[in-house]
């Protein structure tokens, strides 16, 4: 077997709004030329935050770091739904946000601890018949998901200021925090949307250890390789 080099692991990314997961992979291979890139978990355009990207023959250690528990901190706007279930979508209904305070809200965020049967938005690049769902729904057709097992480990707001709170939300991977937030404008009674997002902690890695995509990429090629992080410390990990 060949030895491993430099660029055989990983690299912690802080993503900025605005970006897809691939639009970060792509950046990356365009600027320092390496073939094999991957990413472990994706976020949402407008989402930011940790973005583990594998490189080399890092990238067959994806699945294993892609099922990492999550952290997440973020807003919730409560009294709007939309079909995407954050600001991305079209607005779907509009009620008044009954009054209620910190400890009320955080009660009922606390029924969402634990192991729960959680249904994919429409908007979500789950795939039905090979396509993916967010195709259908952009043709106005809406189908059959199937629920999946997700688990919670602690969801807790830390601020209040009608209509929007801020959260922080510790789960399992494959957990549609948008979802969430839409479930809880339900239980509520006045609908909710996530209106930001931001990924935090992704199993050992923290975004405290991540460097912005715009000051990575201006790095040089000796620069960058002291950023990753080597193939067997990840297998180690």
């Amino acid at each position: 077997m060949q030895p491993f080099s430099t660029l055989d692991g990983a690299v912690l990314i802080d993503k900025p709004a605005g970006m897809t997961s691939h639009d970060v992979v792509d950046e990356i291979r365009r600027y320092f030329g390496i073939k094999k890139v991957g990413h472990c978990g994706t976020l949402d355009p407008n989402a930011t935050g940790l973005l583990v990207i594998v490189l080399g023959r890092g990238t067959k250690l994806s699945e294993k770091l892609m099922s990492d528990d999550k952290v997440y901190e973020g807003t919730i706007k409560f009294g709007e739904s939309t079909d995407s279930y954050d600001t991305d979508g079209e607005l779907t209904g509009s009620l008044p946000v009954p009054l209620f305070t910190l400890d009320q809200l955080n009660e009922d965020a606390s029924t969402f601890i634990g192991d729960i049967m959680q249904m994919p938005p429409m908007v979500s690049a789950i795939k039905k018949g090979g396509v993916p769902l967010y195709k259908l729904a952009r043709k106005g057709l809406e189908v059959e998901r199937e629920a999946r097992l997700i688990h919670i480990y602690n969801f807790r707001f830390t601020d209040y200021q009608e209509p929007v709170g801020t959260f922080k939300l510790a789960c399992t991977k494959g957990t549609y925090v948008r979802s969430v937030a839409h479930e809880l404008g339900q239980k509520i009674g006045c609908g909710a949307h996530l209106a930001t997002l931001r990924r935090t902690v992704s199993g050992k890695f923290d975004v405290a250890d991540a460097k912005p995509l715009d000051q990575l990429i201006q790095l040089s090629p000796a620069e960058f390789e002291k950023r990753v992080i080597p193939f067997l410390k990840l297998v180690a990990s």
